[in-house]
């Protein structure tokens, strides 16, 4: 399995510093790193960070999650086909919210065959003193970055005072107590604390069995397999009773009386079916929080 880190943090918050750095660590400890960067606009300057020899491949204008998901997969499957890599990295753009980031990299297609570690996210912490001066939506973006992280590093702390460095800390704590927290200056964060992160990856088994993700782990996932099918409609009775810890969810439903599984979506409340024209395997991912709790229809 390749071990995978997503990399979030609001913009100019030192995310592509940090890359540099832990890909330099990774040569280092002959370990071979793949990229997957992603850019809002249509060229990507911060690609040039990654040296020629890395397999790297670019999301432009923003496309590593919502609507680009699709684009995504199709990069990780080109990157687990032709690339020898033993790790990989995705550097998301700093509007992206990580778990719609953490969405893109999940597929029914290649999950068992990737160790996501989980999120880390670089926080500017002048930024987060002054937090009050972005506008609303960018400062709940901010936020839900610092939520989710499973990783935080508390960025950029040689602008601060040490009052102020100890203020940012133990306002962290309080925000995302579940994160273990990292003063940095210029993103830098040793490997051996990213390898020891916990994984996110989901369980291939068709029990109710939950991620591995641990008690310090707020955001994890599931692979759930499917062996019996379904009417659309018992499977969307089961959909509404779902918890609202549960953020996302794709994969292949077999409904009954249709020759190949289902493509099904599932965000925040919203639900996609679209048929499928070759027979894909019966998995579904589950994205969310204390996914232990969640019944899965089935089993």
């Amino acid at each position: 399995m390749k071990d995978v880190y997503l990399f979030s943090g609001f913009l100019g918050s030192g995310k592509t510093s940090m890359l540099t750095d832990v890909i330099r660590q990774l040569k280092e400890a002959d370990l071979k790193p793949a990229v997957i960067m992603n850019e809002l606009g249509k060229l990507n300057f911060d690609s040039q960070a990654v040296e020629k020899d890395i397999p790297l491949k670019e999301m432009l204008e923003g496309c590593i999650c919502c609507s680009g998901a699709e684009k995504t997969e199709a990069q990780i499957q080109s990157l687990l086909h032709g690339a020898d890599f033993d790790v990989l990295i995705i550097e998301t753009t700093g509007a992206a919210h990580p778990v719609e980031a953490l969405d893109a990299v999940y597929s029914p297609l290649f999950a068992e065959q990737l160790n996501v570690k989980g999120i880390v996210t670089v926080a500017d912490s002048k930024l987060w003193l002054e937090r009050s001066s972005l506008s609303p939506q960018a400062r709940s973006l901010f936020m839900e970055q610092i939520r989710h992280a499973h990783l935080l590093l508390a960025n950029k702390t040689d602008l601060l005072t040490e009052a102020e460095q100890a203020q940012v800390v133990l306002e962290l704590q309080g925000f995302n107590a579940n994160a273990f927290i990292l003063q940095t200056t210029n993103g830098k964060v040793p490997l051996a604390l990213l390898q020891n992160m916990q994984s996110t990856t989901p369980i291939a088994k068709s029990d109710i069995v939950a991620a591995p993700i641990g008690k310090s782990f707020n955001l994890g996932s599931r692979l759930v397999e499917f062996d019996e099918s379904f009417t659309q409609e018992q499977f969307e009775d089961w959909v509404r009773e779902l918890p609202e810890t549960v953020y996302r969810m794709k994969g292949y439903v077999p409904i009954k009386g249709i020759k190949n599984p289902m493509l099904f979506q599932y965000a925040y409340g919203m639900v996609q079916w679209l048929p499928e024209y070759i027979h894909m395997p019966a998995k579904l991912v589950i994205i969310g929080e204390h996914l232990e709790d969640v019944a899965v229809i089935g089993h």
